[in-house]
Parts: C-alpha cells; structure tokens; sequence
C-alpha cells in the first residue's frame, strides 16, 4: 500500500478513538441509567434459571445444562409426540441471550439450554478441540444424555447454527431419526470476512493476513485486553450496542449483551476464532431439506450479513426466510416478538405429518 493509503488509514484510526472516546461519555449516562433500573434478579435479564445438569463430551469436558420441564415430563422422561427445543447460542455469549424465547415457551414445551464450551458455566476447552466440528459433538452428546428419546427441534444463534450444521454433517443418522424442525438464526455456513470486524477500511487482500494476527498478538496478553473489556466499561457497552444492534434499544439489553462479552475471557475468543474464516458447511445443509427450516435475520447484521442468510435459504428447498428490518446481529432480543412468531410457525410446521400441506 502507498504511503498516502496507510497515512489515510492512520488517520481514520486516531478519528475512531477519538469517536470512541466522545462515545463514552454519552454512554456513561446510559449505563447507569440501566444500572439503576432496579429490577430482581428474578425478572431481570438473563436472569431465568431452570433444572440444572451437567453433561460431559467425548473429552471430559463438563457442560452446563438447564432443562424447563412442562407438566407431561415432570413424572415421567417419555414424550407425548411434542418436540422438545433445544437452543444454542453464539459466540461469547451464554444461554442467557435466549431469555426472551425462553419466557416465550416456558410452559408451553420441553426447553433444552445449555453453555457452549468455554462459555458461560460450562468448563474450558483446550486449543485442540476448540472447533466448530466439535461443537457439532457436543450437540449430540447433550441430546443423548437430557433428550434420549423423542422429536427435537434445534434452534442455533450466531455459532451456535454453526454448532447446528455440524451436527448435522457428523451426525446424520442421528439428525435425520431424531430433528423434525431447525432454526438458523443470525448465522451463515460460510463465507464470513472476520476482518472486517477489525476494519470495514482494510482492503480483503491485505485484512485477511492482518486478521488472524491481530487475535493472535493480542491474545498473547489477554489480562491486559480482558482489562478494557471489564464488565460495565464504557467501551464494552459502546462495542455491544454498536455491533450486535441495528436500531435503538433499551440499555438493558445492551447490558446483557455486555455482561456475556465480557465474562468470556478473550483467550476464548482467540481459541474459537481462526474458525470462522475457514467455516464451510454448505453440503450439511442438503439433509435440512427433509424437515421444516426457518432462517431468521436481520437487515442491518453487522456480523453475518443478511445475503449470506440468503445464500443458505436458496441451498435448502423449502426453507423458510424471515428478514427482520432494522435488526442487528442480536435479533433475538432486539425483535424477539418476531422472532418468536416465527419459531412458533416452524414448531407448527415441524408438528404436521410429513408431505402434509395442511393449515
């Protein structure tokens, strides 16, 4: 690059933070605003809990698991023909990002949620099996241990519709016998540009080498990074409200959002991220065309655009695309009553006999 081109990018730099800066003290006033909300811990964000389990992967990882039972489960484990949900979040987040579905379908259905990995409550792990296709065995190690019989429908975020396809893709006799419904929200097979997370500025040639080494630097030193990410920093709620909502929301969404970044330490992030750009699960999604699939986005995803939703809805027949305007990457808080509706659409679909066209 030119002199000139790096000295633009330099200078566009030093303007960031100094926006970023101004940013935080407009902030300020929102987060407290937020802080002192006063809600209890029993109706504020995040803050749902149910039975909780412990399940254990091939590598002796233990995963945290919280299961809402309904009335038919409470005596006996056996299904009554209802399909049981199973949620899966994303990246740097927990199973507390679900807590608008959650309070949604409470009573209503069998509900399955449980930390990824290195998320949330579940324990940490090693380098080697921080991978998408492992993510995948997890999936089926919780449904063999806390769904062993009985309909499933599989709803993933962000990473967690990663975790979905590969599940589907390594498992596929299990997927096929078990799943009758998916939903893929705020997610891709691949094709992601994790660089311009980084910096829309740089050009693809040069940002996909800068990327990678950029994590990889930073997570040399992950105390001095997790330091300025801290839970209730200005920054992190900026970062929060700028990347994972498109239009105006209530502080206490962004809070939750911020609480999860933060509490996933950013040697985790390192662990996870070299994934995304070498993610391509495009032929699992052939076997999504034997059951019900909905795909929910929103217009203004600033981390897995709209078209690569597209991209995935026209390699499955009959799927069922849901474009929510407006919405950013964290649709399941920022539009949940539409979110909802339409996984109440896909358990209704997934509920009817196969090859039925019945209303």
């Amino acid at each position: 690059m030119r002199r000139k081109g790096w000295l633009g990018l330099a200078a566009a730099g030093v303007g960031a933070a100094a926006a970023a800066l101004t940013a935080g003290v407009v902030v300020e006033r929102r987060v407290v605003t937020a802080r002192r909300a006063g809600a209890s811990d029993a109706d504020r964000l995040g803050g749902l809990r149910g039975d909780e389990r412990s399940v254990f992967t091939d590598d002796g990882i233990r995963l945290h698991v919280e299961v809402d039972e309904v009335a038919p489960y409470a005596t006996s484990p056996r299904h009554d023909g209802a399909a049981t949900l199973v949620f899966v979040h994303g990246y740097a987040l927990s199973l507390d990002c679900w807590h608008f579905q959650r309070q949604y379908f409470r009573g209503k259905r069998r509900l399955v949620f449980y930390d990824q990995r290195s998320h949330g409550r579940s324990e940490k792990s090693d380098n080697q099996h921080a991978t998408i296709d492992q993510l995948g065995d997890d999936l089926a190690r919780v449904l063999e241990e806390v769904v062993p019989e009985g309909p499933v429908v599989l709803v993933g975020h962000s990473m967690g519709g990663m975790t979905v396809m590969a599940f589907a893709e390594r498992h596929p006799a299990a997927f096929e016998a078990r799943v009758v419904g998916v939903g893929l929200v705020s997610t891709t097979a691949g094709g992601l540009k994790t660089h311009h997370l980084l910096s829309k500025l740089i050009p693809d040639s040069v940002a996909g080498q800068v990327g990678p080494r950029v994590i990889a630097a930073l997570a040399r030193a992950p105390q001095l990074v997790d330091s300025v990410r801290r839970r209730g920093s200005n920054i992190g709620f900026l970062m929060a409200d700028q990347f994972a909502f498109g239009e105006d929301v209530p502080a206490s969404y962004v809070e939750l959002v911020d609480d999860m970044l933060a509490a996933t330490p950013f040697e985790v992030l390192a662990q996870f991220f070299p994934n995304f750009d070498t993610l391509d699960k495009y032929t699992a999604l052939a076997g999504f065309a034997r059951v019900p699939t909905c795909v929910i986005a929103g217009t203004r995803d600033a981390l897995t655009s709209l078209e690569l939703s597209r991209t995935m809805v026209a390699r499955i027949p009959g799927a069922v695309l849901v474009e929510c305007p407006g919405a950013g990457h964290m649709v399941i808080l920022e539009q949940k009553d539409r979110v909802n509706a339409a996984l109440d659409d896909l358990l209704e679909a997934a509920g009817r006999p196969t090859g039925s066209d019945a209303p």
